[in-house]
């Protein structure tokens, strides 16, 4: 299945981006006649027919849609501190899109070492793993938003928060807290772990404490894992 990402499409006739034209016609070199798919990203996937192979606007015409094509039954946020070294954090944004996630807040923290992101790039790393991974939902990507204000932004599920400080006594493995299908929020920290006052506000805000094993994990390891245990939860 050749996969392309088309927000805005139409039916029952749409014309590709001149970038992914060059892509479907250069790249893959497909052909007036063959079949390919498109997502919106919000759940439809277009299985298609290519009617014009026009290197700069190829024309498609849709002859299936598919609604709500391998919808989670839960909805994952990850709250996630970007990484000094911005490509550790994108093969995080990769590897949680190919996985399964619904959306991704930067996280600005006490410790944060990155403070700024740049949206556009970020976005093109998440569109790239939907595509490849064959996804119809395209995960949303939110500003750089501060710690204190993700805590309070209300949310009707489960809330988790990673941490490393052992001041505050046992922390109970992700695995162990999770409902099947239910809605979760997991808060993962920058290199230099959360700050204790970051962590006692959580707390206070109905979040609950987790481990994820007894590894040292980096940031973007602990935010891959997090976003596998719960899947995997949700599949037994």
């Amino acid at each position: 299945m050749q996969l392309f990402y088309a927000p805005e499409i139409t039916l029952p006739e749409y014309t590709l981006s001149e970038e992914e034209s060059k892509h479907c016609v250069r790249v893959l070199r497909m052909r007036t006649g063959e079949e390919l798919h498109i997502t919106d990203g919000k759940g439809n996937m277009y299985r298609c027919k290519l009617v014009n192979d026009n290197v700069k606007h190829c024309k498609v015409e849709v002859v299936e849609t598919i609604s709500e094509y391998e919808k989670m039954s839960y909805r994952l946020v990850m709250a996630v501190a970007p990484t000094k070294n911005i490509d550790r954090y994108e093969w995080f944004l990769e590897k949680a899109t190919e996985v399964g996630i619904s959306e991704v807040y930067p996280l600005e923290c006490d410790h944060s070492e990155r403070r700024q992101i740049k949206d556009e790039r970020e976005e093109k790393v998440i569109t790239s793993a939907v595509k490849q991974s064959l996804k119809a939902y395209h995960p949303t990507l939110h500003p750089m938003t501060k710690f204190r204000d993700v805590v309070t932004t209300p949310f009707e599920g489960d809330k988790f928060i990673a941490h490393c400080n052992d001041a505050f006594g046992e922390r109970a493995y992700l695995g162990s807290l999770l409902k099947k299908g239910a809605d979760t929020l997991i808060l993962i920290g920058p290199e230099g772990d959360f700050s204790e006052e970051e962590i006692n506000f959580a707390l206070a805000n109905g979040f609950k404490a987790i481990s994820l094993g007894k590894e040292r994990l980096r940031t973007e390891t602990a935010a891959v894992v997090a976003t596998v245990v719960t899947s995997t939860i949700n599949k037994l």
